[in-house]
């Protein structure tokens, strides 16, 4: 088996869709205001879409709904039929296990790992011996993004090289639907091209959904739809290419 072949995704691709979504800002125990109001769009299977906007818009919050980590407290979040966000949370877990690839702005990483390890660490759960081709996967992953795969520790690496690492590990499961937040922040312009590569080939070779929250312009213009989102919001959205 080739190491390319070795982990195929558990879930099939399938369309996205943001219905009304809303989450309100609770302060001492009330409701006061909306970070999220009345969000709509959808994304078929394949699509390449980014969300950008000022600090403070929701960006991440809308990520998370999206995710299953926030439960948001109107409208829907469909995947495949379903609505992710009224589901259990034992069947959301499973859905985020099983076809959501997750880069979070602060990249949890387990520091005492290698960076081998860390991209692994989803496929975790799936059995018990880790097979010669998934830990070549990784590897190739980690070569893919621009980081020596034989470091010991994460802990030594750069922020830039840490979030590069959080990148390769949200793509060793060939996830159906990849969201990313800010995931060339703290990168130069070669690193940030290389990690876009990456994000962009995964999501056509397997036809997987991709949203991400950047403000890179080069990443920006790489994708197929921006959506600028503006206190909480969907203000505008405009086909990048």
């Amino acid at each position: 088996m080739r190491s390319s072949d070795v982990y195929e995704s558990a879930a099939a691709p399938s369309r996205l869709s943001i219905e009304r979504l809303g989450v309100d800002r609770v302060e001492a125990g009330r409701v006061a205001g909306a970070i999220l109001s009345d969000i709509d769009f959808t994304l078929e299977p394949g699509a390449t879409a980014a969300v950008t906007g000022p600090s403070g818009a929701g960006k991440t919050t809308l990520l998370y709904a999206i995710a299953g980590l926030v439960r948001p407290d109107r409208g829907a979040v469909r995947w495949g039929g379903g609505d992710v966000a009224a589901w259990p949370e034992r069947r959301r877990d499973r859905w985020r296990r099983d076809a959501v690839g997750l880069v979070f702005q602060d990249f949890q990483l387990f520091p005492e790992l290698g960076v081998v390890d860390n991209i692994l660490l989803p496929t975790r759960f799936d059995r018990m011996r880790t097979p010669a081709a998934l830990r070549e996967r990784a590897r190739a992953l980690a070569e893919r993004v621009g980081v020596a795969a034989a470091t010991a520790r994460a802990g030594v690496l750069s922020r830039g090289e840490q979030q590069r690492v959080a990148v390769a590990r949200a793509l060793i499961r060939r996830p159906a639907l990849l969201l990313a937040d800010e995931p060339t922040a703290s990168l130069d312009p070669e690193n940030g091209a290389r990690v876009a590569d990456a994000l962009l080939e995964m999501a056509s070779k397997a036809r997987a959904t991709l949203l991400i929250v950047s403000h890179d312009p080069a990443l920006l213009a790489r994708v197929g739809t921006i959506y600028r989102l503006e206190a909480g919001r969907l203000a505008t959205a405009e086909h990048a290419s």
